[in-house]
């Protein structure tokens, strides 16, 4: 099972009320954490991980580096355009040792 040390960086997406779609790709591998990629239909290949989300936190560990991220609020319209798409957080080389999830 890959640990923080094999990935090392978090992305946080934070939905803000009103279905959204999102896809993150990272040049490394990723995976879903605090929660249930079934359960939230999120849908994580190595390198990839989209889903929607309208309310609440998804967040992912993975390696390497951010190498692309796709927002569309429920009408399809992209980030910036949309004020409605979800926020993004990228951290590099943190722990989430401590935290709740």
């Amino acid at each position: 099972m890959p640990t923080e040390d094999s990935r090392p960086n978090l992305v946080t997406i934070v939905g803000r009320g009103v279905p959204a779609n999102y896809e993150i790709s990272v040049d490394g591998t990723i995976e879903m954490i605090d929660g249930n990629p079934l359960e939230e239909a999120t849908v994580v290949s190595s390198q990839t991980a989209e889903g929607a989300i309208e309310t609440g936190v998804r967040r992912f560990r993975f390696s390497g580096q951010m190498a692309n991220v796709r927002l569309v609020d429920w009408n399809g319209v992209p980030a910036p355009e949309s004020p409605h798409t979800p926020r993004v957080h990228v951290d590099y080389g943190v722990s989430t040792r401590g935290d709740d999830g």
